[in-house]
């Protein structure tokens, strides 16, 4: 092979890239160190599927066998620890404003007694909604306890009035509700957001990457010589930039399936290859729109921050946290403008509820689609390459 053919040609450029990236820190945090972190931390942080022993503060005045057996139930659930036991409500209530406890349950004095003489006693319980997962998981709990509480004394109450236990079951439930979740019937947190949280935490990496490895060649004044040795072609000069990152980023995704859907036993419904395919494109899909976010904004600082913006709202407009649907209709609009939305979508249909690969098609095609973007600019790009001059 002839020197020109050597210094000439995609080949040549990704080996001028990896070169690169292996002497600068700031690629090998981003494309090992940061995803690598990332993995670790959500996957031990929800390890448990849920959040275990969240802190209540009990005020029971009633004090009696029924309420202490009312507490030990409570007690026993997994969301659920009682921690404080206090003499007033006044107390626990200085307790939920310090954020010692999530919840405070009440029972009144006299419950027991009210309670087998019919009287109606109230069972009051608060949770602190400013933390909303936890707030959430200890009402459920709470108020569980209390209707079974409330089944349990109109039980004693039928059985001493002679009836059957049929016939009182059918005056205390008389609609049984049969519920079944699907695609997360153990409601575990991990399988819901981990699948979304770490690909996009990878589509963030890949947005900074790429506007940083395009966008570095303005300022450091490189540019020229870079499409030089693409011919002065910019489609084969950003090839062969990024082709590294692609087969990089692409071995991290699916180093990231590996995690979710081998290590930790995920829901897999339709097999390895929707996902991994799936993931291939989201790793392309977002190249092409960091491609697109230099070209639009060719100044180093702000494309980073074009960047920066726009991977941070993916996770709030794909759906995951919020339903799209009840999202106004122009946001409902621009969620589908984000990678991460169509790769949410395509984990829905394909690893939790198993369906058809066709009914996924669709958005599979859309990731395909960010491909166009970086046409859509390219005379921009490759003007701001040629004759821009970075002013520090």
């Amino acid at each position: 092979m002839s020197y020109g053919q050597q210094k000439y040609g995609v080949g040549a450029i990704a080996v001028r890239e990896i070169k690169r990236l292996l002497s600068h820190r700031l690629y090998l945090f981003c494309l090992l160190l940061a995803p690598s972190i990332s993995v670790v931390f959500f996957i031990s942080l929800m390890r448990d599927g849920l959040p275990t022993n969240l802190p209540v503060a009990l005020v029971d005045l009633d004090n009696t066998a029924t309420s202490r057996t009312l507490v030990r139930q409570l007690d026993a659930f997994t969301q659920t620890q009682i921690t404080q036991k206090m003499n007033s409500f006044t107390e626990a209530r200085i307790a939920m404003q310090k954020g010692e406890v999530y919840g405070i349950y009440y029972i009144p004095e006299g419950f027991g007694t009210d309670a087998v003489s019919g009287k109606q006693p109230k069972l009051s319980f608060y949770t602190n909604g400013t933390y909303l997962i936890a707030a959430s998981l200890l009402f459920r709990d709470m108020k569980t306890i209390s209707v079974l509480a409330g089944a349990s004394v109109g039980l004693q109450t039928g059985i001493a009035q002679g009836k059957s236990t049929d016939q009182i079951m059918g005056q205390l439930q008389p609609i049984v509700i049969d519920t079944h979740a699907l695609g997360n019937p153990w409601l575990n947190y991990s399988v819901y957001l981990n699948n979304t949280i770490l690909p996009g935490i990878l589509q963030l990496l890949i947005f900074l990457v790429t506007v940083y490895c395009i966008g570095v060649e303005i300022k450091l004044g490189t540019a020229e010589e870079w499409l030089k040795m693409g011919h002065g072609c910019l489609f084969k000069s950003l090839l062969g930039k990024l082709l590294p990152y692609t087969v990089i980023f692409t071995i991290i995704g699916f180093m990231i399936c590996a995690v979710l859907y081998g290590f930790n036993s995920f829901p897999l419904q339709s097999g390895w290859f929707p996902m991994l395919t799936a993931i291939f494109f989201l790793v392309i899909a977002s190249q092409a729109v960091g491609i697109f976010m230099i070209g639009t904004l060719p100044t180093l600082r702000l494309g980073l921050s074009f960047a920066s913006l726009f991977g941070m709202i993916s996770f709030s407009i794909v759906g995951f946290s919020f339903p799209v649907l009840g999202m106004h209709s122009t946001l409902q609009a621009l969620a589908e403008l984000f990678p991460l939305r169509h790769y949410f979508l395509i984990y829905i249909d394909q690893a939790l509820n198993g369906r058809d690969l066709y009914y996924s098609i669709g958005e599979y095609l859309w990731l395909l689609s960010f491909l166009i973007l970086p046409f859509l600019i390219g005379k921009n790009l490759k003007k701001a390459l040629l004759y821009m001059k970075y002013i520090p």
